[in-house]
């Protein structure tokens, strides 16, 4: 998915920010498209934490009605220096790029999409999609894998039982379960489904710092309450983490990893280490691409889609510096 703000802010890694164990982080609307397009709930980055592990970014949408709000329609656009993670809970949506890959995201199945150098894709929910709902999220490349050729990789979890809850490994692993996806950092990524009035007790990495995104329900993290849509950071140091269901089943995505410890800069949809990085690439993309329609060029070309690449816009009136 694309950051389709008119005028992105410029994202700054600022490291590990956290003075409490638990920090509960409320959601941003950004809408996403044109006036009749849906609104995503971003919590991921905020001004106080850009990063959880290599995770850098986490929209959050629906359950969006499709014919009241016309669905996900993202034209062709870049991405470098990062991986896309689509995971669904409601509808599909037809992925291509410009590595040749067209392939359907549906629910429960993950869709790994790895930029490296400089990838392009197009994302569109399918003409049978009634309800759209899901979460976009982005890791970044550690400096050593950025410049990685780009590929595309589909994985589809097992549910496993752990305890009263489902739980779904799509990167990483949790308890004895391991998804086959690639990953450049340590890592962990799942959906974990709680039936209401349950507990559950989740061992965790002491080097990871985590995140619980709550979709549905009514949810204790260690005793603190996370609403909808709203992101619990936890910081490094524990090995486990207690989830609690209230009166209704709660779903939660469980992202975390070991902090990155690098300086990025993350503007639209590219994250490099410069200033300089964010210009090139920027010019690279308008020129090969929007402009010249060069499948050479550092992103190549997405063939399939009915319609324009979409143009970067703007780049601020300030130098992006990098944070860390």
């Amino acid at each position: 998915m694309s950051n389709l703000e008119k005028d992105p802010a410029e994202l700054l890694g600022e490291g590990n920010l956290a003075v409490v164990d638990i920090y509960i982080h409320d959601p941003r609307d950004v809408p996403h498209g044109g006036p009749r397009a849906m609104t995503v709930r971003r919590t991921l980055p905020q001004r106080r934490r850009s990063l959880i592990g290599a995770w850098c970014f986490l929209d959050h949408y629906g359950p969006d009605p499709v014919a009241e709000r016309g669905g996900m329609v993202v034209p062709p656009h870049p991405h470098s220096g990062l991986q896309t993670v689509t995971w669904l809970f409601a509808g599909d949506v037809d992925h291509r790029d410009s590595v040749g890959t067209h392939a359907v995201v549906r629910p429960g199945e993950l869709n790994l999409m790895t930029a490296g150098r400089g990838i392009a894709h197009s994302e569109v929910s399918t003409p049978q999609t009634t309800v759209l709902h899901g979460a976009q999220l982005w890791v970044a490349l550690p400096d050593a894998d950025r410049d990685h050729q780009p590929f595309f990789e589909h994985y589809v979890p097992v549910p496993v039982r752990f305890g009263d809850a489902t739980v779904r490994v799509f990167l990483g692993s949790l308890g004895g379960e391991s998804s086959t996806a690639t990953t450049f950092s340590e890592l962990i990524g799942c959906q974990i489904d709680l039936p209401s009035g349950t507990a559950v007790t989740i061992p965790t990495d002491a080097r990871f710092e985590h995140g619980v995104l709550v979709d549905r329900g009514s949810l204790l993290v260690d005793g603190e309450p996370v609403s909808v849509s709203h992101l619990a950071y936890l910081r490094t140091g524990r090995d486990s983490v207690r989830l609690e269901a209230g009166d209704e089943p709660v779903r939660l995505l469980l992202i975390g990893g070991v902090p990155l410890d690098e300086q990025i800069v993350m503007w639209w949809n590219f994250i490099g280490r410069s200033h300089e990085e964010i210009v090139t690439f920027r010019q690279e993309w308008q020129s090969d691409v929007v402009a010249g329609g060069n499948d050479g060029g550092r992103f190549g070309s997405v063939h399939g889609y009915p319609g324009s690449a979409l143009p970067a816009p703007d780049l601020p009136n300030v130098r992006l510096r990098p944070r860390g």
